[in-house]
């Protein structure tokens, strides 16, 4: 009688319908919940570390990812997609063969805005990159364009949701996280995935971008800062020594334990715990990983720490360096955090201050890599959530754009100097080799030795993928 209410003040547990399964019927119920669990991390036992490294279903290309992400959506045709079309236009409204220009506040019909950019050839490829990021140009040899990206999210929220996850609608896992539950973590003194942003504002969406989604919540990032204590709270406290503390975290967890043997179903609690215990392993070594003391001068001037406009994005790249050198396999670097690259007015002053801040610090990013003999097993991503209109908003901005926008791929197996697909003459829709974000998304777990057909995880009995059933790898970006 022990899990129905009493009426004499004791403190009774819930009694679930899982906790009936295994004890009613001597617990045959459970055998039954038990298959339809299988391969679900819930079925598991709680010994069994679920971010232990794994095998790939095939040999990878990369090892790690470094996603930067221009939050609010750069121009692609002030970048890195040079369309001569517009300055011929500038100022007349779109011809209709280039058809309608749907965006969140209804249909489009303002005149061209011509580029002011200058444009070059770069590399051995030719790669076509703006005045706007001279530093980035250097890299071109190691740098595919990907200029026939599309999307389907019109406006920020939905946008940035299916960039990290898939889905232009909340609740699927982001990106990291399938990496980390088809990978594990070569380290497990460190999170197998990390976010990090430029400025104080919130990220459109906040923590669901780098969330786990229905799966368990082990497998989301871990958001650090690029300041003086990148890992708040993280050193032990003086006068604590390592016994003592070792002491608390499992009277802690004998604790949480408890709590959490009625609850099987809510894995936060699961991943809580083991928070507790990796942080317990990061106070040995995340110190000295996110410690950039003993970065040389000449390190730190590569990547613009030297100088007020690139410090803060130069630091977050210097990090990233860091943390892939440790094993982490996933790090995500908000650019712009709160739709910063969202020119609806002024593109001018907003791209000019935003590029300015990210081209060195990213051009370095690649550099190092590449003298630490990393590059080849990182795969480094540029680019946001869409791109923007030919048109001018409001005289002297771009409206969004997700039906042709550009992105870039360098290191783990890429071959760089390659320019893949294109969008018209007006940069409106993308034309050829045309990559949707599922596309994007296979591409990167293929490099990483992962199928996104074969990547399933079981949810209410259906089989999960990260690309939801669509999308192929474009295999000929490796090199």
């Amino acid at each position: 009688m022990d899990n129905f209410p009493s009426f004499c003040g004791r403190r009774e547990q819930a009694f679930t319908r899982r906790d009936f399964l295994e004890r009613a019927g001597a617990g045959f119920g459970a055998l039954a919940l038990l298959d339809l669990l299988k391969g679900s991390a819930l079925a598991a036992p709680q010994s069994i570390n679920p971010l232990a490294p794994k095998k790939p279903h095939f040999a990878p290309k990369a090892k790690s990812v470094i996603f930067l992400f221009m939050e609010g959506g750069p121009s692609h045709m002030d970048t890195f997609d040079p369309k001569p079309l517009l300055q011929e236009l500038a100022g007349k409204p779109i011809p209709p063969s280039f058809g309608r220009v749907i965006t969140a506040m209804g249909e489009f019909d303002s005149p061209i805005l011509a580029s002011k950019r200058q444009w070059a050839q770069h590399g051995k490829g030719g790669l076509w990159v703006s005045d706007w990021l001279p530093h980035i140009a250097t890299c071109a040899d190691d740098i595919a364009v990907l200029r026939g990206c599309w999307a389907d999210g019109i406006n920020h929220s939905a946008g940035v949701c299916q960039m990290n996850t898939g889905s232009i609608l909340a609740g699927r896992p982001s990106l990291g996280a399938w990496t980390s539950y088809g990978l594990g973590s070569e380290n497990q003194n460190l999170p197998a995935f990390v976010v990090m942003q430029d400025n104080a504002s919130s990220v459109v969406n906040g923590p669901r971008n780098w969330g786990g989604g229905f799966m368990p919540a082990v497998y989301q990032g871990t958001r650090i800062t690029a300041s003086s204590e990148p890992i708040p709270n993280l050193n032990t406290p003086a006068g604590i020594s390592d016994a003592q503390q070792r002491g608390k975290l499992d009277f802690l967890n004998t604790l949480n334990r408890e709590h959490a043997a009625t609850r099987q179903l809510q894995t936060e609690l699961d991943a809580r715990i083991a928070s507790y215990e990796l942080a317990f392993r990061m106070q040995a070594e995340a110190p000295e990983a996110v410690d950039m003391a003993k970065e040389s001068d000449e390190t730190k001037k590569l990547y613009g720490i030297d100088a007020k406009e690139t410090a803060e994005f130069g630091k977050m790249c210097l990090l990233s360096r860091r943390l892939v050198e440790r094993g982490v396999r996933f790090v995500q670097l908000y650019s712009g955090a709160g739709s910063k690259w969202d020119a609806h007015t002024k593109i001018e002053a907003n791209h000019s201050k935003l590029c300015h801040a990210t081209d060195k610090p990213i051009a370095g990013l690649l550099k190092d890599l590449k003298s630490h003999g990393l590059l080849d097993s990182t795969l480094v991503i540029w680019g946001g959530e869409f791109g923007r209109t030919p048109q001018s908003e409001k005289g002297d901005g771009r409206d969004h754009n997700p039906t042709g926008f550009t992105m870039w791929m360098a290191g783990g197996g890429v071959r760089g100097g390659q320019t893949i697909g294109s969008t018209d003459e007006v940069g409106l829709h993308a034309v050829e080799q045309r990559m949707h974000v599922h596309d994007i998304h296979a591409t990167i777990l293929w490099l990483m030795g992962l199928d996104n057909m074969d990547l399933v995880y079981k949810y209410k009995g259906r089989p999960e993928r990260p690309t939801l059933n669509e999308g192929g790898p474009y295999k000929k970006i490796a090199g």
